[in-house]
């Protein structure tokens, strides 16, 4: 039955075909079909609008129009049936936006990052991308990683970030706060347990909402037990080491 509502829009036009807004789709009905983010089916879409934030491009909006009906039954059948798809969709690297495209770089040795003071003028970045959720467990930059998790805030708030803990590191940047926590746990679930780290870096600011970026990472770590080192460092808001523990 056909009812007029609240229903997701997608423009062609605008959308870029990135597909961040895929893993925040719960029902599974968003997907991306020849380079687009399509609508699978009206049914499938509750009009909510949890996709929106995603979108870089601001290709997709809430309209009202004649759809069939939400049916929440039709979506448990859907997910269940796509279940292996879907996984997968929220799990690899989106392949249309230029953004997700991997890169390696060639930064300043950390010797030489050691030696450049704090204003220096090149970054020791040494691939692209830095998002967590843009980083596929399949980067070749990960296998023998000193790896760097760092939250958002941090890059603002601790000056010397790049001399400090960027040079000769592997980044993945995100915010436990906004972004899918359970995708990130899914994410070093699988990192860790595919991929040789040797050491591991949290760096989070002092606000209780950074805490659950060490939730994520203790709990991908339940899940794996590995044996690399983790040090977790905690900035304040005025950009010092606040504390910096080993486990």
């Amino acid at each position: 039955m056909k009812v007029t509502r609240k229903i997701i829009e997608i423009d062609e036009e605008l959308c870029n075909g990135c597909g961040l807004c895929v893993p925040d789709c719960a029902e599974g009905s968003l997907q991306i079909i020849d380079g687009k983010a399509k609508l699978v089916a009206d049914k499938l879409c509750d009009g909510l609008g949890a996709c929106l934030g995603s979108c870089p491009t601001g290709a997709l909006r809430i309209i009202e129009r004649e759809a069939e009906e939400f049916d929440e039954e039709a979506v448990e059948e859907y997910l269940a049936a796509h279940n292996d798809t879907l996984k997968e969709q929220k799990n690899s690297t989106p392949v249309g936006c230029p953004s997700a495209q991997l890169q390696m770089m060639q930064p300043a040795s950390s010797c030489q990052a050691s030696n450049e003071p704090a204003t220096q003028n090149e970054s020791n970045l040494s691939h692209w991308p830095v998002q967590i959720r843009l980083i596929p467990p399949t980067a070749p930059f990960l296998e023998n990683a000193d790896l760097l998790v760092a939250a958002d805030c941090t890059a603002i708030a601790y000056p010397n970030i790049q001399r400090d803990y960027v040079a000769g590191r592997v980044v993945m940047m995100g915010c436990p706060k906004f972004d899918d926590q359970q995708l990130y746990v899914d994410r070093f679930t699988d990192i860790f347990s595919n991929r040789k780290i040797k050491t591991l870096t949290v760096l989070i600011m002092e606000v209780p909402c950074c805490n659950s970026m060490l939730h994520i990472i203790k709990d991908a770590f339940n899940k794996t037990n590995p044996t690399f080192p983790v040090q977790q460092v905690v900035i304040s808001r005025e950009g010092k080491v606040l504390q910096t523990k080993t486990w």
